[in-house]
Order: structure tokens, then C-alpha cells, then sequence
């Protein structure tokens, strides 16, 4: 018997001030409503530009479960379309990128589409004849998502036309893209590395939450940076730091750097760590990069750009960027106990190539598949996704400094170490759940 569907109330229930219910994380009704309604009504990322350059080029990913195509059309403009034939429902194509040349073609009876979705073609057209076929669906060539915004690049679509326009969703919270981005010298990002995938057998919140959770790195990655840490003070004196070094040293930092990092809460579930200073605010400089910076944007712009060292940001639901290393990971959802995880990387244009080498090296190092501080979470969230199902507490609590004065949907900087950016997650989890329930 469903207990969710079509009972807002029983939804709303499940997320209190300081606690949220573990259906939240085990539930597969649930994580069907979330896929119906939260991933439908709020902004999801789909993609960059760079990974679609030319004519022809597409990209396939999903919003929610949703199977998608990011293309790019004959007019250089950037469309997202279903990746679905409207005759009989057929994927158009299974490979995660290509180029379809000047159109599409399905490969069960050959109807084929435009660059933008619309229909070109269809063998044996005069059997459609006089059937009113073309006001049917299917005239309509592949559905083209209706709510689709390119930002700086970053390309965002959003299925239902319930819930808020992109610019009132992200609001302020787009000033850590804005960063990321002119730290460029010409202002432009492109996709480069590859991407890095791997399953995790978890729900997709857990990885969400713990990107703000700061109380966790000196102690869940203790066996991974801590065993760095220790290495490195055996080091002969005077030996030059490596890069590897700079990157783990940081997650071994006390409670006291992590409070006084700070974060930031901004309304709709977005926000960041890392308002004061962060693990990437001591890397060594790069050699001719803030002269080249100061070329393009005067010496004051260019130190405000890179004296931004935000640590964290989270784009509700499910994206997460790194500014100071130009990396974002996507927790894309498959099942309530089931989560693929990308990491992506990006090059800054025209700036000097060892920017890039440390970005792949921190994404190898802590992302990938094959990583050492990565997968420390990974068990954490593994034993959580299983500990979830003890029946002695079904309930997960978000209470650290939390004050019930606090607003929801406030933009706030608070302390380093607060849970209150979980709740504000929460808050719009319910939030954008159920405004078209």
C-alpha cells in the first residue's frame, strides 16, 4: 500500500526542525515521488557547453531518471531534448556522446528528427494519410524540455513548469559559478580530463549533506590524509612540498580551522563552506597565472578572484562545485539505496597548464574510483545506508547550533561547523517536493 502518494501531509511530516525521517534515505516510493516532483520542479544540471562544441554534437545524461540529450543545433544554440522516438518510444541512442551529423535518426524504423527535436522524416509517409497524424504527439518530433537555461556555459533544465525561474532559484548562490569561471582570464571553462564514475550504494542526500558536514574529515579520513600527514613529517628537512602533499594535508585540519571557515546558507537549499579561508587557500602560487590576471581584470579584481577560496558549494539537489580547483560532481540518483557519482574537471582557459595538472591530481586523489580519501566516505555512507533500516530510531538528527530563531530561506553566514546548510536542504527538499503533489 502506497504510504506517499498523493498525501502532501504524510510528505511534510517527514522533515522536522532538527530531525528528518530515514524514509528520506530507504524508501523507494519515495525516492519515485522525488524523481516525479523534486527533480521536476527545481533546476538540475545537465551538462557544459564545451562537451557539445559543434553542430551535431550531443551529449546523453537524465534529469532525475529522465533520459535526456544535450544538443548542440546548426545555430550554435544549446537544446535539451527527451531521448525518446515518439513512435514507439524507442531511445534514439544509448551512447553517452557523439555527433548525429545534420539529424537524427531512430534506429528501429528510421524516423528521423532535426538538431532541435522537430520531425524531418518518415519512411512510408502516405501510410499516414487522412489518420490525423499530424496533430498527433508524434508529429511533434522529440519533446524538447521546456524550461532550459545556459548559464556562463553550465547548461540547467527543469521538467515541470511548476516551481521558481532559474534566476529567483539560485539567486545569489550563482556568484560561486561566476568565480569559478573568471578565474579565467578570458572568463571561459572547458570540459577536460574526462569524467570520473563510480556506483555508490547509497542515497544520493547522503553525498549532498556531507559536502557542508565539517566535523567528519579529521575523523573519517584519518586512515587516508592522516597516514599522508604522517609520512610527510618524516620528509628531510627542506624538501619542497608536493603537490599530493598540499592537497591531503588540509582534510587532517582541527574543529577550529573548520569554525572558523564559516558557511554560508543562501535561500532554496544552495550554500558553501569555506567564507573565511578553506583547504585550498594555502596551495603554492602558479608561476605567471596572477600576472596574466591582472592583465585581463586590473590587480584588484584579480586578487578578489582568487582571495575567493570557497571550499564547497552545493547546488541543491545535486551538484556540487570546487571554485579554487575548478571541479564539479554530480550525484545523479538511480534507486533510494543507489547513486552513480561523476567528477568532472575544467580547464581554465588560457591559463597555465599546471592550474589543470592539480585539478586532475585532487579529482584522482579523493574522487576517483581508484581513491584514497573518497572512499572513506563512501564507507560511511554505506554503513549509514545499512544502519538507516535499524528499527531502535527511525530518525536522522540535523540539530548541531541549531537556534529556533533560525529563518528558512535565508541567505546567512554562520559557523563552520553548523548543520543549519543540512536543514536548509531539508527545508527545500519539502519545500519542492510537494508544491505539485
Amino acid at each position: 500500500m502506497a504510504k506517499y502518494r498523493g498525501n502532501v501531509e504524510a510528505v511534510r511530516g517527514l522533515v522536522r526542525e532538527t530531525e528528518v525521517h530515514r524514509d528520506l534515505y530507504v524508501d523507494q516510493e519515495l525516492f519515485e515521488l522525488e524523481m516525479e516532483h523534486l527533480f521536476a520542479n527545481t533546476w538540475v544540471y545537465v551538462g557544459h557547453d564545451s562537451q557539445v562544441p559543434n553542430a551535431g554534437d550531443y551529449y546523453g545524461t537524465t534529469v532525475g531518471t529522465q533520459p535526456v540529450l544535450m544538443v548542440r543545433n546548426g545555430n550554435g544554440d544549446v537544446n535539451v531534448l527527451y531521448n525518446r522516438c515518439p513512435h514507439k518510444g524507442v531511445r534514439v541512442t544509448t551512447e553517452p556522446c557523439g555527433n548525429a551529423g545534420k539529424f537524427f535518426r531512430c534506429p528501429y524504423h528510421a524516423w528521423s528528427f532535426k538538431l532541435d527535436g522537430s520531425l524531418l522524416a518518415i519512411p512510408l509517409k502516405k501510410g499516414y494519410e487522412n489518420t490525423g497524424f499530424e496533430t498527433s504527439h508524434a508529429a511533434e518530433g522529440l519533446a524538447k524540455v521546456r524550461h532550459v537555461k545556459n548559464y556562463r556555459g553550465f547548461v540547467f533544465a527543469k521538467l515541470n513548469d511548476a516551481g521558481l525561474g532559474f534566476e529567483e532559484f539560485f539567486g545569489d548562490s550563482l556568484s560561486s559559478f561566476d568565480n569559478m569561471i573568471d578565474r579565467s582570464p578570458v572568463g571561459r571553462l572547458q570540459v577536460a580530463g574526462g569524467v570520473l564514475r563510480y556506483m555508490h550504494n547509497c542515497n544520493w542526500k547522503m553525498l549532498v549533506e556531507n559536502q557542508t558536514d565539517t566535523c567528519h574529515p579529521m575523523v573519517a579520513h584519518e586512515s587516508s590524509a592522516g597516514t599522508a600527514s604522517e609520512v610527510w613529517k618524516n620528509a628531510p628537512p627542506g624538501t619542497k612540498k608536493p603537490m599530493a602533499v598540499e592537497i591531503f594535508l588540509p582534510f587532517m585540519s582541527p574543529y577550529e580551522f573548520f569554525e572558523g571557515m564559516g558557511i554560508r546558507v543562501w535561500p532554496n537549499g544552495h550554500g558553501h563552506t569555506g567564507v573565511s579561508h578553506s583547504i585550498h587557500s594555502d596551495y603554492s602560487a602558479i608561476p605567471g597565472y596572477f600576472d596574466q590576471m591582472t592583465a585581463a581584470y586590473g590587480e584588484n579584481r584579480a586578487k578578489a578572484i582568487l582571495d575567493e577560496n570557497r571550499h564547497n558549494t552545493v547546488y541543491f539537489p545535486n551538484i556540487m562545485i570546487k571554485g579554487p580547483i575548478q571541479l564539479l560532481r554530480n550525484f545523479i540518483p538511480i534507486a533510494a539505496d543507489k547513486t552513480l557519482v561523476e567528477s568532472w574537471t575544467f580547464r581554465l582557459v588560457d591559463a597555465p597548464d599546471m592550474l589543470l595538472e592539480r585539478t586532475l591530481m585532487y579529482n584522482r586523489l579523493i574522487n576517483a574510483p581508484t581513491s584514497v580519501v573518497g572512499h572513506d566516505d563512501l564507507e560511511m555512507y554505506e554503513r549509514a545506508q545499512e544502519g538507516l533500516r535499524c528499527n531502535g530510531n527511525e530518525w536522522v538528527n540535523v540539530q548541531r547550533l541549531y537556534d529556533p530563531a533560525e529563518e528558512a530561506d535565508a541567505t546567512v553566514v554562520t559557523n563552520g561547523t553548523t548543520e543549519w546548510q543540512m536543514r536548509n536542504q531539508f527545508r527545500a527538499w519539502s519545500k519542492f517536493m510537494t508544491m505539485s503533489m
